[in-house]
């Protein structure tokens, strides 16, 4: 891809991400959406693969289904009560609407078909852009309406997400599928907190951001895309499989790691509002994500191949430290003994 072609496209992607985030009016909230999608498209075409393309395709798609909706939501909560500031959404139809096409485009079950198609045919750096910096306008969107969103309906799709997301990623090989089927599964859990307490949401996307971002970065370093070949990986670089190792555990939420932090405080925070039964019910359907969680773990670093491959063994590689993926990685499993302060910051 032209350097400056991929330059124009970082470029739009952060110009939309920040006009989305920092308005207050439907149209610019809109406009950065739509300069969003528009940007991301040539990264995710990029390798001009069949697959690739077809990635596009239904990404295109349902991100320009999706805006539509968002515009009809704010249309018609415009035509009820006067104005379109984003705030004020107090429309019960408009409601419903920006929640389907909030759903929709970050993958949230049912709307969620579309997310591990996508994040296959992508490389994976761009597949790092989709789950994570491309669900920071929507997940903001949420935030702003989220006192006027119904609460049945955000608690019955975050549940479906985190059953789903951890269902359907107990039987996958292809790493960036389960990876994709892990991201809805968190999306449950972002979302099933955001009516009592949106700040925990955001602080629980930039945690899964972190620790995503530390598993990607480490998968795009050793090469590895299936579960067959990340048990060879650790020949390659050893160290930084056993890193890989322990940031999958503080994805699958698992204590002492940074990770545990977000559903301990999403737990707490819904038996603070005596949603008992809402928060025993995620907390189980995380046991099918952690199952995948720990396969992963144990293909990256603890098992051997079931058969001797035919290259040489690569022990003695001078692989180039990279100190971004060291920073991720290390603030991806350490950051738990900081939680006071975190607290305190929000």
């Amino acid at each position: 891809m032209n350097p400056y072609a991929k330059l124009i496209s970082y470029l739009s992607l952060l110009l939309g991400t920040s006009i989305t985030i920092s308005s207050s009016h439907w149209m610019m909230a809109w406009t950065g959406l739509e300069i969003n999608t528009l940007a991301i498209i040539p990264l995710i075409s990029k390798p001009h693969h069949p697959r690739a393309i077809e990635a596009t395709i239904k990404y295109f798609l349902v991100q320009a289904a999706a805006s539509a909706l968002i515009l009809f939501s704010s249309t018609i909560n415009a035509w009820s009560t006067g104005q379109w500031d984003i705030t004020q959404l107090t429309n019960p139809t408009s409601s419903l609407l920006l929640t389907t096409a909030i759903a929709m485009k970050l993958g949230l079950a049912p709307f969620h078909f579309w997310f591990p198609e996508v994040l296959q045919g992508s490389t994976l750096t761009t597949a790092l852009l989709l789950a994570t910096m491309m669900k920071l306008p929507p997940i903001t969107l949420l935030f702003l309406t989220s006192h006027s969103l119904n609460p049945a309906l955000l608690t019955t799709m975050a549940l479906t997400s985190a059953g789903l997301g951890g269902w359907m990623g107990l039987n996958q090989t292809q790493i960036r599928k389960i990876l994709a089927f892990s991201s809805i599964s968190h999306l449950g859990w972002m979302t099933v907190i955001i009516i009592y307490n949106p700040k925990l949401t955001m602080l629980t996307f930039y945690l899964y951001s972190l620790t995503t971002a530390a598993v990607f970065l480490t998968l795009n370093t050793t090469k590895t895309t299936k579960l067959s070949t990340m048990m060879t990986s650790w020949t390659k670089t050893p160290m930084l499989n056993a890193t890989l190792m322990l940031t999958l555990l503080s994805l699958a939420g698992l204590p002492p790691l940074t990770g545990f932090l977000p559903k301990w405080l999403t737990i707490q925070e819904l038996i603070k509002q005596e949603t008992t039964t809402t928060a025993t019910i995620i907390a189980m359907l995380s046991l099918l994500g952690l199952f995948f969680y720990l396969r992963l773990a144990y293909y990256s670093t603890i098992t051997l191949p079931p058969n001797s491959t035919n290259h040489m063994k690569q022990w003695h590689t001078s692989k180039s430290t990279n100190t971004l993926l060291a920073l991720f990685t290390s603030l991806s499993i350490l950051l738990l003994p900081l939680s006071p302060m975190i607290l305190a910051i929000m």
